[in-house]
């Protein structure tokens, strides 16, 4: 199948590796140039290198850390002026630490509400002008299974990504209008740091599929696909 994403340009935050570094190495082997930021020098640059080498594609490494309110702005800008376009955006920022939830403080929610919510609002005003200009732009935002069924452990990361679901329900409508879609992706347990980081057990997932399903809602076939919650999980979830 024909994704239709070749020639387009992408950019992939919190990519330098686990499910942001799988998006973007996906979307790249389909034809994309991408962009993609990650806060570790090292590791970004070990993750540009394998994405070119292992696709050919023009990659941009950005090295900052996407939750501070000024980045969005600079990786929207550094992208477009790299590539002369925007047509992808999958937005990507590491999850809250574990906390119980009649624990939390107001520091911890504020933090969590920024990272996990606050980021991918901002970094979607940014995009927005481009992807509009650009024609058939796609928003992915990779978020969590927890949208549908809280995590007991995770009480911050449900918080803020429940939220992000709302608000993306009601920007999407807006942006369908302008030729934009905007789709979560929420993926269960996957073979990635994050998870070992968390000590969960069990079966999961490989990086490298969830990257595909990312890149089939950036393509072309997805045109009609929007304001939707695809969940990645091996049926964990079983609620209706």
């Amino acid at each position: 199948m024909d994704l239709e994403i070749a020639g387009r340009a992408a950019l992939v935050t919190g990519a330098s590796q686990g499910l942001g570094f799988a998006s973007a190495l996906a979307l790249a082997a389909e034809g994309a140039d991408v962009a993609i930021t990650g806060r570790d020098a090292e590791r970004l640059s070990r993750a540009a290198e394998r994405i070119k080498s292992e696709t050919g594609r023009d990659v941009l490494a950005l090295l900052g850390d996407i939750t501070d309110p000024n980045e969005p702005a600079r990786a929207v800008q550094a992208t477009a002026e790299r590539f002369g376009r925007l047509d992808i955006l999958v937005a990507n920022a590491g999850g809250p630490p574990p906390k119980r939830a009649l624990e939390v403080t107001t520091e911890d929610i504020d933090a969590a509400v920024n990272a996990n919510l606050a980021t991918t609002v901002r970094l979607v005003q940014q995009a927005r002008p481009h992807l509009r200009e650009a024609g058939e732009g796609r928003v992915c935002a990779i978020t969590s299974h927890s949208v549908l069924q809280p995590i007991p452990s995770l009480s911050l990361s449900n918080l803020a990504r429940a939220g992000l679901w709302g608000w993306a329900k009601t920007a999407a409508k807006e942006l369908f209008a302008e030729g934009v879609t905007l789709n979560l992706v929420c993926p269960g347990k996957h073979n990635t740091e994050r998870l070992a980081a968390l000590g969960m057990s069990g079966s999961a997932g490989d990086p490298a599929d969830f990257g595909k399903v990312v890149a089939f809602l950036c393509s072309g076939p997805a045109r009609y696909i929007s304001a939707t919650t695809i969940v990645v999980d091996g049926g964990e979830i079983l609620g209706l």
